[in-house]
Formats: structure tokens, sequence, C-alpha cells
């Protein structure tokens, strides 16, 4: 099972058993309006090295398991296991097949033997752990030799026409928090993986109004989480404020909500794992 047990994360991320159990309500809505969540997965399962061919593989933070079912049919004959915190997710997951084993566990402390996995395969889903030093750390303690890492990620400048349009309504926290783009080079620098490559990619979706992206948003499990963010519902003043504020980024295509997608591909050392 999942440990859940330290509410507290740092940088102001947000109580991991709020996160859990976001995504698991989420769980019967997320794939209709997942399509950022798919183009990134996609995009990240490009970057994965030719010549790999897993006997085990991981979908670390695997959701309804779309990605899950990817693997199987890449990798066929290879044992493959989807892991979330959110076990509506996993419970969703299981009724579809693919992976041969849905777990419920924690990034930063897997529920997997040493050199256990070839390939760890993640898509948005470090964001939301504490320390990525630490889903490092048991990535090079869980691979093994020559075992690859494929992570994406969000970093700051994700949602910032919604984060400045808040700011200018009540300066209250209204969007998820994210690590700088610099702290995933760091860590991945000092991780002890090679680093195979890392880089970091704008996704524009547009909106016809302000409600549509904040109901996706919502369905996805991905609305406001962080700590300080207003309690109780939002006032009809305020939305109106929001939905005139946001009016300024307009474009001919719709109202902008752009991601900051981080993309990391790491290998371990093919002498030993860690």
């Amino acid at each position: 099972m999942t440990d859940l047990s330290q509410p507290s994360l740092p940088g102001g991320l947000p109580d991991k058993r709020q996160v859990a159990a976001s995504f698991s309500r989420a769980a019967a809505s997320y794939d209709s309006v997942a399509a950022l969540q798919r183009a990134v997965g996609v995009t990240l399962l490009d970057k994965l090295p030719a010549d790999l061919a897993p006997e085990r593989w991981l979908d670390l933070g695997s959701g309804t398991g779309h990605f899950s079912r990817v693997l199987a049919a890449r990798f066929a004959g290879a044992s493959g296991m989807a892991m979330d915190i959110a076990e509506g997710m996993l419970r969703h997951a299981r009724e579809q097949g693919g992976a041969q084993y849905h777990v419920a566990g924690d990034a930063e402390r897997l529920p997997l033997a040493d050199g256990s996995v070839d390939l760890l395969f993640s898509s948005l889903a470090v964001q939301w752990c504490g320390q990525f030093g630490s889903v490092l750390s048991e990535a090079g303690r869980v691979l093994r030799p020559g075992g690859v890492m494929a992570f994406s990620s969000l970093c700051v400048g994700t949602l910032d026409e919604l984060r400045a349009s808040w700011q200018a309504v009540d300066g209250m926290v209204h969007v998820n928090r994210f690590r700088h783009f610099e702290d995933y080079q760091r860590l991945c620098a000092g991780s002890g993986l090679e680093l195979v490559g890392l880089e970091r990619r704008a996704h524009v979706l547009h909106y016809p109004d302000v409600r549509s992206l904040t109901h996706e948003l919502k369905a996805l499990g991905a609305h406001n989480l962080n700590p300080g963010r207003p309690s109780g519902l939002t006032g009809r003043a305020r939305m109106q404020g929001l939905l005139q504020a946001y009016e300024q980024f307009r474009q001919p295509q719709g109202l902008p909500a752009t991601y900051q997608v981080v993309y990391g591909v790491l290998r371990q050392s093919a002498a030993e794992g860690q």
C-alpha cells in the first residue's frame, strides 16, 4: 500500500493524500479531457532509446492506464506494472487491462526490489512529488544495469495566464505550484544516472472561455490543491474579475493556457546498478 503519512511537503506543494483523493475522484472523467496528457505521453514515448527492449517495465503514476496499455502493446511479451498513489485510478485501469500488475505506491518510496525493472516510464506524475531527488534515487535503485527512466513533468511557467489573472483579482493561491526547470537540471545532473536528454517545451491549449479551462482541470483532478488556497465557493464578483482579467490574454484561437513541460531520459550504468 502507498504510504501517504507525510502531509506537509516542501516548497508549498500539495498534500499527497489530497492529490491521491482528487485523482481517484477524477478516474471516470479523466480520459474525456486528457488531450494534453495524451500528447505529452506520446512525445515521451518517442524519446525512448530505439534499442530499448525491456523485460520488465513500470508505468509510474499510471492514472487510468492509457500508457500502460500502449507500453504493453509496444513491448509485447514483457511484464508490466502500473503504479499510482490514487487507488481509484488503479481500480479504473485494472478493468481495462494492459499491465499485468496494478500496485498502489509512492514514487519517492517504491515498493519494488533493487534492480527489478528495465524501463521506468512516468508521464505527468512526478510534479506532485515533494522530493524529486528521492524519485531519482529510487529510480536508480530499481533500474537494472542499462535500464532507462523516461519522465515528463511540469515546471514554473505552467498556467501562468490563469495565475496572473487570479493575482489581479485577489492575490491568493489559486493555481498549483511547480518546480523550476533549473531544479530538474540540477537534480538530474546529480542523480548518478547518465543524462541522455533533458528539455523544456511549451504546450499551449486554447479554450473558448475560462470556465472551459477550469472545468477541464477539475475533471482531470488537477485543480487547485495548494496549501493556502481559498476555502469555500468562489464569489460571483471574484469570478467576474477573473473572467475580465483573463480576457487580456485572448488570441484568435481562444484563451491560451500554457503548460511548460519537462522531458527527461536517464539511463542506469550498464556496468552495475546502484
